[in-house]
């Protein structure tokens, strides 16, 4: 259940630029914030990118200056509208995460940033799974989300900040051991590092390489 703070966010723009620029500080600033899931990661030009949930496209003006193939996927047509705007040289999608409208295989890199937390656990699953299945072998999903600090004084803050603008979701979701999920899932070398004393989490993920699935395909026929 959303409180009416959540809803202010919403509907006045200047009020969720605020809450996020602040928010954004332990981490150095917003214009970091919006790059930190893609540190280290090099996109080329010819490369298919899916900013999944895009929101109004904070993120998505990043990727259109190294992809010239960026794709926004949001379920809500007042976000991808503003994202239009933000950034008109990617293409718009109107869709769920938990079922997309792609192709197997069909991206390089698959972003997320604030959006996981908003899944319930079965939701959540199948975001993942639709990831996966639309990465090509060796796409990564890059993500950035909430996590469950271990210092109590941070624990107490963000208990406050997700209390006044965060659904019920969130809340099963900081429990959530992501990793574990994503491997599950079927990803590989899933790595993730924490932030502001453990409050976010920022993680990448691959999907097994043609390469290694050919190797191990090669390997079992010589044994047979």
């Amino acid at each position: 259940m959303a409180t009416i703070f959540r809803t202010w966010s919403q509907q006045y723009p200047w009020l969720h630029s605020s809450i996020s620029w602040l928010a954004a500080l332990n981490i150095g600033g917003v214009a970091r914030f919006r790059r930190i899931a893609l540190e280290g990661l090099e996109i080329q030009p010819e490369m298919q990118v899916l900013d999944l949930c895009c929101g109004s496209g904070q993120t998505t003006q990043i990727l259109v200056m190294q992809s010239a193939h960026v794709t926004g996927l949001d379920a809500a047509a007042a976000a991808l509208a503003q994202a239009a705007q933000a950034a008109p040289a990617a293409k718009y999608i109107q869709g769920w995460a938990e079922s997309m409208p792609f192709d197997d295989d069909q991206f390089d890199l698959v972003h997320v940033s604030m959006a996981l937390h908003e899944m319930r656990p079965v939701q959540l699953w199948r975001v993942l799974q639709e990831a996966h299945r639309v990465l090509k072998p060796g796409g990564v999903l890059a993500f950035v989300d909430f996590h469950l600090p271990s210092n109590w004084l941070y624990r107490l803050s963000l208990d406050l900040f997700l209390g006044l603008f965060e659904t019920e979701a969130v809340w099963q979701f900081i429990k959530t051991d992501l990793l574990d999920l994503l491997v599950r899932v079927g990803f590989q070398q899933a790595e993730c590092r924490l932030y502001a004393s453990g409050s976010l989490q920022v993680g990448q993920a691959q999907k097994e390489s043609q390469n290694r699935l050919n190797s191990e395909f090669r390997g079992l026929n010589s044994e047979a």
